[in-house]
């Protein structure tokens, strides 16, 4: 292991931002392309989304990003301690979405596992949600 890190912060849409930078200070040590860094962010930010507005319903809770990062790859993982989800594999289809009235896509889990190389959830109704995320290195320096 080269490095790791844990934050916890309240599930308050701007700190979706907030994770986003964070994530990409962790990465600068490694010195990933400008490419992996979007994707990473990307990804980062559909998985604190998804635990702001699905986990708590409206009420504010805790959301921890953890990231370690080896010689091959990052880690990373999204917890909350939420609502949970009631089928995960329905969850992570493209376009299905809890909340169509808010005009949300559906597309979170999908755009996770379109840039990062392993995604996993795990989750149980009313005991939280954890997303899980590799993304390898090899190929990613500047």
């Amino acid at each position: 292991m080269k490095n790791q890190m844990e934050l916890i912060f309240p599930s308050l849409a701007e700190n979706e931002a907030f994770a986003r930078m964070v994530i990409s200070a962790f990465l600068v040590g490694v010195n990933p392309t400008l490419s992996v860094v979007s994707e990473i962010r990307t990804a980062v930010s559909e998985a604190v989304t998804n635990a702001v507005v699905h986990a708590y319903a409206g009420t504010t809770g805790r959301i921890i990003l953890r990231a370690r990062l080896t010689e091959e790859h990052v880690e990373i993982e999204i917890e909350d301690f939420g609502r949970g989800i009631e089928n995960v594999e329905q969850a992570m289809q493209p376009f299905f979405t809890t909340q169509p009235d808010q005009e949300r896509t559906g597309m979170g889990f999908a755009l996770m596992q379109s840039f990062m190389d392993e995604v996993s959830v795990e989750s149980s109704p009313g005991n939280g949600t954890a997303v899980k995320m590799i993304k390898r290195l090899e190929d990613a320096h500047a």
